[in-house]
């Protein structure tokens, strides 16, 4: 699917004070702040270099997120940006809905070992509108990129167990959801679990997300703790 199909990359990307509090057993304030900017950064990137999207919309109050997104062309809006995951994403698709636009795919800002071809590949897989496509997390919990032509076709809920839901909320609507896997979209993180599931995916290798991790000693914390 060529960029004309217009769709456009919703990224929601919360406060940076006091993110990721479900890595507080392992990384200090400041190192979850410098984890998630280099997340976002890898991020706003592979969405910046895929070849299949109209445009980014990125949904923050965070001045970092926003200069940072601003240098790669994208529009930066506020809306919605103090309503969590889902309301963000929801006032992203809304204006992008008013405007007419073809569609929108949504990825979260924690995806590091995500690639500009996955994503590619994910909007390559999308159908002609009315249509839904679903890249899950690896746990097939959480729901990692979501495609929705027109933006606004079916209602999203975004939680640690949105996957199903999602579904059946596509079906619902009378769209069977198309399911495309992608290992780097499927590895976001939010758990000590995850980093050590990140540092063992092949795909991280190279991403500054495990650059920072390894000269942080994450890996020795991590089987100091025995999480494996």
């Amino acid at each position: 699917m060529s960029p004309s199909a217009d769709i456009w990359a919703i990224v929601p990307i919360k406060e940076l004070d006091g993110a990721k509090q479900r890595l507080a057993s392992l990384l200090s304030p400041a190192q979850r702040r410098a984890l998630i900017e280099v997340m976002m950064g890898e991020v706003l990137e592979a969405v910046a270099g895929a070849k299949s999207l109209a445009g980014i919309l990125v949904v923050t109050l965070a001045p970092e997120a926003a200069a940072f997104a601003s240098r790669l062309g994208a529009r930066v809006v506020t809306d919605g940006a103090r309503d969590g995951h889902t309301g963000s994403v929801t006032a992203g698709l809304k204006l992008l809905a008013r405007e007419g636009r073809g569609g929108m795919m949504t990825v979260p800002a924690d995806i590091p070992a995500a690639t500009s071809a996955e994503i590619d590949r994910v909007v390559a897989a999308h159908l002609a509108a009315p249509s839904f496509t679903i890249s899950p997390a690896h746990d097939d919990l959480g729901s990692n990129a979501v495609i929705c032509s027109p933006p606004d076709s079916v209602p999203l809920r975004f939680g640690d167990n949105s996957y199903f839901p999602h579904l059946d909320a596509a079906r619902r609507c009378g769209i069977e959801p198309t399911v495309i896997r992608q290992p780097g979209i499927a590895m976001d993180i939010d758990h000590p679990v995850d980093l050590a599931a990140f540092l063992r995916l092949p795909q991280s290798a190279g991403t500054r997300t495990r650059a920072f991790l390894e000269e942080m000693g994450i890996p020795k914390l991590l089987e100091e703790n025995g999480i494996r």
